[in-house]
Formats: C-alpha cells, sequence, structure tokens
C-alpha cells in the first residue's frame, strides 16, 4: 500500500462537474493499492496518517497530528501510484491491485481514519475526478506499507 499525504488549507474531489466531497484544514490522501495489500497494511497506514505530526505548533514546529488540530482527511484512490515507467515511455499497471481488491481497502483504510477520530471523506473509486488541493506548506509525505 502506497499513499501520498499533501498537508492542505482545504480540498475537495468532483465527479460531472459535482462537488462529492470536501474539506477544510487537513490532510488529502492519494491512496493507491497492491495486490498483495491487505487490512494489516491498511490499519497501520491510518494509524501512522492520524498520528503523523505534521501540523505546526504555536512555535512554528511540526509537534501536532491531524487529530491534534481536528483537521479532517479526504481520501483518494489512486491506481497510478504503482505505475511503472521505466522501461518505454507508456506507464505499465501491471503493479496496481484489481478493483475487486482496491475498492474495499481504500475504503477500509477510509474507516480506519475515521474510527481513529479523523472526519474523513473519499473520492469515488473508479470514477475520472477533479481534485483540488491548496497544499499548505507545502508539506507532502509519502508513505509505504509492504
Amino acid at each position: 500500500m502506497r499513499i501520498v499525504i499533501q498537508r492542505v488549507s482545504s480540498g475537495s474531489v468532483s465527479v460531472d462537474g459535482k462537488v462529492i466531497a470536501s474539506i477544510g484544514q487537513g490532510l488529502v490522501i492519494l491512496t493507491g493499492i497492491a495486490p498483495t495489500d491487505g487490512e494489516a497494511q491498511a490499519r497501520l497506514l491510518a494509524e501512522k496518517t492520524a498520528n503523523l505530526r505534521i501540523f505546526e505548533d504555536q512555535q512554528g514546529k511540526m509537534n501536532l497530528s491531524l487529530l491534534d488540530v481536528k483537521g479532517a482527511a479526504l481520501v483518494v484512490s489512486q491506481f497510478t501510484l504503482y505505475a511503472d515507467a521505466r522501461k518505454g515511455r507508456r506507464p505499465s499497471f501491471t503493479d496496481a491491485a484489481l478493483p475487486a481488491v482496491a475498492r474495499p481497502l481504500v475504503d477500509f483504510f477510509a474507516q480506519q481514519l475515521a474510527s481513529l477520530g479523523a472526519p474523513t471523506q473519499c473520492g469515488e473509486f473508479g470514477a475520472h475526478m477533479v481534485v483540488q488541493i491548496v497544499n499548505d506548506g507545502p508539506v507532502t509525505i509519502l508513505l509505504e506499507a509492504d
């Protein structure tokens, strides 16, 4: 499982011109699933994400977590995180899980974040989404679970 976390002042997802999810301060989490991933990886990354100290405290140091600042999470499935572009000019996506495996794990990951206390919204799995991200910092973190 591979996630890209972006600290944001706001983020939203639109499908067919309609906003389906929107958050203020928090994290936009682009989420890729590998065929061998399971609930253990999703649980680990949800816990790590919710408690990752990447928000600034009163002294301007990154000491606060998503839970500390009472921020929200916006989870967006993104199989292209498993793109392999080492050969040729057209990326291969064979390292990404098929939808039957990926969809339930993305949902499980989002549910885990919510159960930890982070208000969580999601994009629409498999849809063509327009994702608006107002990156704060910018702060972007890549996490992987094997």
